[in-house]
């Protein structure tokens, strides 16, 4: 199964030391029951782009409890067994937990902010929870940010993407 990981620019310093996505159980999102009744088609690809749109929203949760990096959201692309992956549609549609960490050579690809990007993520990382709860500012904040395309990365070119 295809998992979208949320991640941040510091953390891949990690994932690049530890050759893996840790620790366990290792939130993220996927296509699953939930996202395709939410985005109400069975298109491979658009439910793929949202379960990655899904994983960037994160990444500005994440990023807003960073001091230090680039205010960039990072998404990893990852394939493991379906056998460890359980939906939360609790934590919305298309969540999931991976009951394991995620080996670097599983991860397909990074998706992450261009520079120009930045302004408009540091942002909207300050808005992510307001815009959780409803708040239409900080949520056009958030739109903002995701106005910008995630960039596609080799998991090769990991070393030029840290900090």
């Amino acid at each position: 199964m295809r998992v979208y990981v949320p991640s941040t620019p510091t953390a891949l310093a990690a994932v690049r030391r530890d050759a893996a996505v840790a620790p366990a159980p290792v939130s993220a999102y996927a296509v699953t029951a939930e996202l395709r009744d939410w985005c109400g088609t069975e298109d491979a690809e658009e439910l793929e782009y949202a379960a990655t749109v899904l994983a960037g929203r994160m990444s500005l949760a994440l990023l807003a409890g960073e001091d230090a990096g680039r205010p960039r959201r990072v998404v990893l692309a990852a394939e493991v067994p379906d056998a460890i992956v359980s939906a939360v549609p609790d934590l919305g549609p298309g969540a999931v937990l991976v009951d394991g960490t995620i080996p670097l050579k599983r991860v397909a690809a990074i998706h992450m902010d261009a520079e120009d990007a930045e302004p408009d993520v540091r942002a909207a990382s300050t808005a992510a929870a307001a815009a959780r709860d409803g708040d239409a500012a900080a949520e056009a904040l958030v739109e903002a940010a995701e106005e910008h395309e995630l960039m596609w990365y080799a998991t090769q070119e990991l070393g030029d993407l840290i900090d």
